[in-house]
């Protein structure tokens, strides 16, 4: 990876007026209103519409900042925020109403917590930012599908059926493939700590990939 950005992905630095930002901070206001559907007015099917909306979304902001010249640090840094607000809420809410099954959802929720405050610490000791892999990726998107699935089985859609089949067809999938992301992700951490100390002193190191969920390409956010 070179320096210089290139057209297509240049570097808007902190300017929070980015399509992408936009659409970041619709995500996180759209939070409570799942919360409401959810509980307030006990919604199961509009709830999971919703939050199957907010995990696609995520797809949507990275391709907009990669194809039309929208990357930005504070994008780097609110996006996957966003994105752990999204599991983090949505899987503690869906757990407490009892729609999706214990050892699941704590499951998925424990590997977000543990990666979540690895990439920090990393941070904070100066490794180099770590990108995504397919593994993580591909994680992100059966666990965003299997999720809200879970939720619409037990609503009161005549296809509720149907969504408890999706669910468990990707969960597993989706379990499987993060935590094998997650695991991979330790040689690499290492690595990232060593180049990112080295790059410190003076001396250059190449990025290396980080096996994440996140749904966005590598270079459209920072680790998460």
């Amino acid at each position: 990876m070179t320096d210089v950005a290139s057209p297509r992905t240049l570097d808007r630095g902190w300017n929070p007026w980015t399509i992408p930002n936009a659409i970041s901070v619709v995500r996180l206001a759209c939070l409570p209103i799942f919360v409401y559907l959810l509980f307030g007015v006990e919604n199961r099917a509009a709830a999971g519409w919703l939050l199957a909306a907010l995990g696609m979304t995520d797809w949507v902001d990275g391709y907009i900042a990669r194809h039309f010249d929208q990357v930005s640090e504070l994008g780097k840094i609110l996006d996957p925020v966003a994105d752990r607000m999204l599991f983090f809420v949505g899987l503690t809410c869906i757990l407490i109403d009892g729609t999706i099954p214990v050892a699941i959802g704590v499951a998925i929720l424990a590997r977000e917590i543990v990666v979540g405050a690895t990439t920090v610490i990393l941070g904070l000791l100066g490794a180099r930012r770590i990108d995504v892999t397919w593994f993580g990726k591909a994680g992100t998107f059966a666990n965003m599908i299997a999720v809200p699935s879970f939720l619409g089985s037990h609503s009161t859609l005549s296809y509720a059926p149907v969504l408890g089949a999706v669910a468990w067809i990707t969960v597993v999938p989706g379990l499987v493939l993060s935590y094998y992301a997650a695991l991979l992700y330790v040689p690499i951490a290492r690595r990232a700590l060593a180049e990112g100390r080295a790059a410190r002193s003076g001396e250059a190191g190449d990025p290396v990939p980080f096996p994440d969920m996140s749904a966005s390409p590598p270079e459209t956010r920072a680790p998460s």
